[in-house]
C-alpha cells in the first residue's frame, strides 16, 4: 500500500495511537460521500465492518490488532457536534468492532491541557504521522517525524487527552 498510515501500520508493533481535533474534513472519495450524504438525509449509516465502505480499514486493524497492536483513536470534538462529527459518532461502532478503542473528549474539558494542534497518528511511541489539513479540511500533505522528542510530545500529549476521554458506549454528544 502506498497510503503512509498503512504504511506505518504494517510495521508497527505496540500501539497505534491516533488524536483527531478537526471538526470537519472533505469527503474525497464517493464512497464517503454517500455515506454520509445519507445520514444527513436520515439514512441508516453503515456499520457493517465487512461492507465495502469498512473492508479496507477493518482488515488493517484487525490484522495489527491480531499481532498485539493496541490501536487507539481519540476525538476532539466541539458541541454541539457538527453534521460531520454526528456522522462519524454513528458509524464509530464499525471502528470499535474492527479493533480500536475510540473515546471522545468534547473541547471544553481540555482548556488546561497542552494539546499537539495538529492531527496525528502515533507508532510504538517512536513515530509520528502528523496530518496537515487546510482551513476547509482538504488533505494537504501528511508528515513523517521520528526524532524522539516529537514521538515523546506526542505520545504524553494524546495520553493526557485520551485519560480524560468518554469511551465511545458511553459519550452523548451534547445537544
Amino acid at each position: 500500500m502506498t497510503d503512509p498510515f498503512f504504511d506505518r501500520l504494517e510495521t508497527t508493533r505496540l500501539t497505534a495511537y491516533h488524536l483527531e481535533q478537526r471538526d470537519t474534513w472533505v469527503l474525497d472519495s464517493n464512497l464517503y460521500r454517500a455515506s454520509y450524504d445519507d445520514f444527513i438525509a436520515g439514512g441508516v449509516p453503515d456499520v457493517d465492518p465487512e461492507s465495502t465502505f469498512w473492508s479496507e480499514w477493518s482488515a488493517a486493524i484487525r490484522e495489527a490488532t491480531a499481532r498485539g497492536v493496541e490501536v487507539r483513536r481519540l476525538r476532539i470534538v466541539s458541541e454541539p457536534l457538527t453534521d460531520y462529527i454526528r456522522w462519524e459518532h454513528s458509524i464509530t461502532s464499525a471502528n470499535v468492532a474492527a479493533g480500536e478503542l475510540v473515546r471522545w473528549l468534547p473541547r471544553s474539558a481540555c482548556v488546561d491541557l497542552l494539546v499537539v494542534p495538529v492531527d496525528f497518528w502515533v507508532f510504538d511511541s517512536t513515530s509520528v504521522l502528523f496530518g496537515h489539513f487546510s482551513g476547509n479540511g482538504d488533505v494537504v500533505r501528511h508528515e513523517l517525524r521520528i526524532e524522539p522528542d516529537i514521538a515523546k510530545l506526542a505520545t504524553e500529549c494524546f495520553e493526557a487527552a485520551w485519560n480524560r476521554g468518554i469511551p465511545h458506549e458511553y459519550y452523548t454528544p451534547s445537544a
